[in-house]
């Protein structure tokens, strides 16, 4: 049950979050096919402009932490929104390659300092008794943003190219102030958790080794970033074009996925509670695995679905079971840099799991071999979250 306490919290991650990946990256996925139909762009350049994206998010997640420390969070918040909105609004016409790619790459990295400060911010000023219930529902902003460019964007299709960018460009300014009321109602961190931040910086001086359980829980994570590219980048297009289903039934695949990615952290969310952040953790990468490994087997409209829904669901699904895990690992506070950390490790294997796929499609001319490439990356990932929690207990046993 929501508190109504959190709602300046939920109002500020959840915001983020859906500007953040929900739009400025989402968003682009049914925009592509569109974009190469109609001659603005070719396929290669299609695909290495949502690339630009995701090199923008490797360099938005190094510095995202450090922006804020340096500067008034709701001004990097909102400078962040603006970024992505004027990313839309400005790409509004038919233009040369670089400056969509400039406008690319300054979504992704506004969307990574959202990405990194947005939910960091949510949980420091939760009391410790809500903080798993709000730390899994700031990330069904990226499920809302992905439904959001399912329904709409389709729509706006309709009508032109010009005017879906324009919308897009609007509803991030809209996210943007609902965003910028919520942080303002915010109570503030600092004080709030004055004691949890010394006895963290205590712990890890008394317990390096935690430190390493932290570095392998990264490891995992950078290894689903390569799970996340398939379907964020190629699975409209992969469905619409190369399986030639059509634009309106890969719609309704990405509309799917986008269900799927609105209920993934309320139900990671009920994992969490009922198994804890490693187990559930262990089980998402078990799922997003066989559910990204599926269009190799089977592209029937079930297997589609199932695909669909479930990789929806486990996108932002591991990025919460994930924050979570650190969170509680090292305490809310020091959360912040090493989430920004982890997205950065996340971003930097997205960046170049991403190009090297562009340059796979390239030469080969399809898209299949990517998803079996990253259901098998995605198994590496569960094992190193197996591993974390061996590391772990050795750390414990051994300080006992």
């Amino acid at each position: 049950m929501i508190n109504r306490k959190d709602l300046p919290a939920l109002a500020t991650g959840v915001m983020a979050t859906l500007a953040g990946i929900g739009i400025a990256r989402f968003a682009y996925t049914p925009l592509l096919p569109a974009l190469i139909q109609e001659d603005w762009f070719s396929a290669s350049q299609g695909v290495y402009l949502g690339a630009a994206n995701l090199l923008g998010y490797f360099i938005g997640a190094l510095a995202a932490h450090t922006l804020s420390e340096h500067f008034s969070v709701r001004a990097v918040i909102g400078t962040s929104f603006v970024a992505i909105a004027l990313s839309f609004l400005l790409c509004a016409g038919v233009g040369s390659f670089s400056w969509f790619f400039f406008w690319r790459l300054a979504s992704g990295i506004a969307g990574a300092t959202l990405m990194v400060v947005g939910p960091s911010l949510a949980l420091a000023t939760t009391p410790p008794e809500r903080r798993t219930g709000v730390g899994a529902l700031v990330f069904t902003g990226i499920g809302f943003g992905a439904l959001l460019s399912a329904s709409v964007v389709p729509l706006l299709l309709e009508f032109s190219l010009t005017a879906t960018w324009t919308m897009l460009g609007l509803l991030c300014i809209l996210a943007g102030l609902v965003c910028d009321r919520g942080v303002a109602r915010l109570a503030s961190p600092t004080v709030a958790n004055h004691k949890v931040v010394s006895q963290n910086v205590n712990s890890q001086k008394r317990h390096a080794s935690v430190m390493f359980v932290v570095l392998i829980v990264m490891g995992a994570y950078a290894l689903d970033a390569v799970g996340f590219v398939p379907h964020t980048l190629f699975w409209v297009d992969y469905l619409a074009r190369e399986n030639g289903l059509g634009h309106q039934a890969a719609s309704i695949q990405w509309g799917i996925f986008g269900v799927g990615a609105v209920c993934g952290p309320l139900i990671v969310g009920a994992l969490a509670r009922r198994v804890g952040w490693h187990r559930g953790l262990a089980i998402a990468f078990l799922v997003k695995a066989a559910a990204v490994s599926l269009p190799v087997v089977s592209l029937a409209p079930l297997g589609q679905s199932v695909s669909s829904f479930a990789v929806g669901a486990m996108i932002p699904g591991i990025v919460a079971l994930t924050s979570g895990r650190l969170a509680e690992l090292v305490g809310p506070t020091a959360h912040k840099k090493l989430w920004g950390q982890a997205t950065a490790a996340f971003a930097a294997a997205q960046a170049l799991s991403g190009y090297a796929m562009s340059g796979l499609y390239a030469t080969w001319g399809t898209y299949s071999p990517l998803f079996a490439i990253s259901g098998f990356v995605l198994v590496g990932g569960f094992l190193l979250v197996l591993l974390s929690r061996g590391a772990e207990l050795r750390h414990t046993s051994s300080s006992h």
